[in-house]
């Protein structure tokens, strides 16, 4: 019985709107209104936002329809409108229409809210004398309700700390592709560094002279143990390209590249005296047969190898001396 009478009180506190604002005094309310949440639950807590509507069957496809604006003055108290009104038409096989049209609704205190009925004003396009026909809908009962709290029970708690979620390889690669980078960066800037500072010492730093590195060379093959069958390929090899180097360079002849018979044609052409010339020759020849002939050449001839070929250098120098000495006093 209290039920029916609540009931019966809400449908009459819905009306007092509609009858404040001008309505007919006693509308006829037809059905099709609903009241409908968009997330579905065995009832309504505060902030769940619901359908507020009607459907109407059956019109004519050429009716004109308008709706009320509450924008402005809203439903009720406490009920708030998030969305305005959308409305859906569809055509049915027996060339009528429906029509249905919603408000989306919400409402953030606790209580049973009489909503007002829902009214829609009808018209038809192929008759402009025709008086618009106002249609009212049967008004819904807004129940919004809280969680249950049980003052005995109910202990409060502090507010829970933020959440850390543990550290993913998705979140750590970036970190690592970034210090890898940093790091491969440095060390190509520390060798650049030092090769740029290397070059820069080698050009202050002025070349040796010829006869220099050349005996520098021929010194690396001192000693008997170079003079062993198995080891003269690399002992005439060595001897010979130290030469060749210091016949390049002081007689301006390509030795290096370069056949025994060319490079000796080429030196008939210099200062060279004629001893050390067959001397040099004779070497170079015994040289590409043991390179190329497996030649094998008995020690106390091998042992002359070096002698004469640091006798070629120094003899070489000192006429170059000489004759720079003897350009000099006659200028």
């Amino acid at each position: 019985m209290k039920r029916f009478i609540r009931h019966i009180l809400l449908l009459v506190i819905g009306l007092c709107p509609l009858l404040a604002a001008g309505a007919p005094a006693e509308p006829v309310l037809r059905d099709g209104s609903y009241l409908r949440q968009l997330q579905e639950r065995d009832s309504i807590l505060i902030g769940d936002q619901l359908l507020y509507g009607f459907r109407v069957e059956d019109l004519p496809i050429n009716t004109r329809i308008a709706l009320p604006d509450y924008s402005k003055q809203g439903l009720c108290d406490s009920v708030v409108i998030v969305r305005g009104w959308v409305v859906d038409t569809t055509r049915t096989k027996t060339g009528t229409m429906t029509v249905d049209a919603s408000l989306v609704i919400t409402s953030f205190d606790a209580g049973l809210y009489g909503l007002p009925p829902l009214a829609m004003l009808t018209t038809t396009s192929d008759d402009a004398a025709a008086t618009p026909d106002t249609l009212y809908f049967k008004p819904k009962v807004l129940d919004v309700r809280t969680l249950p709290i049980d003052p005995e029970t109910y202990e409060p708690h502090d507010i829970r700390p933020q959440i850390r979620y543990p550290l993913t390889l998705k979140e750590v690669l970036p970190w690592l592709y970034g210090f890898w980078l940093t790091a491969l960066l440095l060390i190509l800037a520390v060798c650049l560094v030092r090769q740029y500072r290397r070059r820069g010492t080698s050009a202050a730093k002025p070349d040796d002279p010829a006869h220099i590195v050349a005996l520098r060379e021929l010194d690396k093959f001192r000693g008997s143990k170079f003079w062993a069958p198995e080891r003269q390929k690399a002992f005439y090899s060595g001897v010979t390209d130290a030469l060749r180097g210091y016949i390049a360079a002081r007689y301006g002849v390509s030795a290096l590249e370069r056949t025994t018979a060319e490079i000796f044609d080429d030196l008939k052409e210099t200062d060279l005296s004629q001893d050390l010339y067959a001397e040099a020759k004779e070497l170079f020849e015994v040289s590409d047969f043991v390179k190329f002939a497996k030649l094998t050449v008995p020690e106390d001839e091998a042992a002359k190898v070096l002698p004469a070929a640091v006798r070629f250098v120094t003899s070489t120098y000192q006429e170059e001396i000489t004759q720079e000495k003897e350009a000099g006093h006659v200028l």
